[in-house]
C-alpha cells in the first residue's frame, strides 16, 4: 500500500483511541468515582452498573487500536529509521500491555461491589474501601502505561520531523506532549501533592495529538517525500 494509505489509517487509529479514551475517562469514570468517598463511588457504581462495564469496553477498544497503530506508524516511518521506528512501537505495545492488565483492577471494584460469593463475609464498608483502593491502583497503573507512552511519543516526534512526511510543527507537539505525560506521571508517584498543579499542562498533549490525528486523517502524508 501507498504511505498515504497507511497515513490515512493510523488517522482512523488515532480517532478511535482519542475518542474512546476521552470518553472512558471524562464521561464514565469521572461521573461514578467520588475522589476520597468510597461510599459515594460504591453507590454510583451499584447504581450505574452497565456504565461502569461500558467503561471496560471503551478502554479495551483503545487498547486495541493502540497496538494497531504501533504498527502502522512503524511501517509508515521505518523509511526515516528502521531501528527507531521499530523503539517508538516497542514503547508504545508495552504501554499498551501495562493498561491492558491494569483493566483488571477496574473490574475486581465491580467484583468487589456486586457481593460475589466469595466476598460475602467482608462488610460493606470493606467492601467500598476494597474497591475504591483497586480503582486508585487502576489511576496509578494508567500513569506507568503514560511513562513508555511518553518515550513513544518523543521518538515519534522526532521521526515526524525527521521525516519531512509532515509539518514539523506536528513532531514538535508530540514531543510537548511526550514530556507533559512524563511530568505529569512521574509526579503521580514521586510529587503526588502536586499533581493538581500539573493538570492544566494536559491541554498541551490533547491539542497536539488531536491535531496529528486530523492531520493524517484529512492530508495524510506529502507523497512526493
Amino acid at each position: 500500500m501507498p504511505p498515504i494509505t497507511y497515513a490515512k489509517y493510523a488517522g482512523l487509529l488515532y480517532f478511535i483511541i482519542i475518542v474512546f479514551g476521552i470518553s472512558s475517562e471524562v464521561f464514565i469514570r469521572s461521573s461514578l468515582i467520588v475522589t476520597g468517598d468510597a461510599n459515594a463511588t460504591a453507590s454510583n457504581i451499584l447504581a450505574s452498573q452497565s456504565l461502569f462495564r461500558i467503561g471496560f469496553v471503551f478502554d479495551s477498544i483503545m487498547l486495541l487500536a493502540d497496538v494497531a497503530i504501533a504498527i502502522v506508524f512503524y511501517i509508515l516511518l521505518r523509511p526515516v529509521s528502521k531501528i527507531l521506528s521499530l523503539t517508538a512501537a516497542a514503547f508504545r505495545l508495552m504501554q499498551a500491555a501495562i493498561l491492558g492488565f491494569n483493566l483488571l483492577n477496574y473490574y475486581v471494584a465491580l467484583l468487589l461491589l456486586s457481593g460475589t460469593g466469595y466476598v460475602a463475609a467482608l462488610q460493606d464498608e470493606d467492601l467500598n474501601s476494597l474497591a475504591m483502593f483497586f480503582l486508585d491502583m487502576h489511576s496509578h497503573g494508567y500513569d506507568l502505561g503514560l511513562i513508555f507512552f511518553a518515550a513513544s511519543n518523543l521518538i515519534l516526534g522526532y521521526l515526524v520531523i525527521k521525516s519531512r512526511y509532515f509539518p514539523v510543527f506536528l513532531g514538535y507537539g508530540l514531543i510537548g506532549a511526550a514530556l507533559v505525560y512524563l511530568v505529569g506521571s512521574y509526579a503521580r508517584f514521586v510529587f503526588p501533592n502536586y499533581v493538581s498543579l500539573i493538570e492544566p499542562m494536559y491541554i498541551i498533549p490533547l491539542i497536539a495529538e488531536l491535531s496529528f490525528c486530523l492531520w493524517l486523517l484529512v492530508k495524510g502524508v506529502k507523497v512526493q517525500e
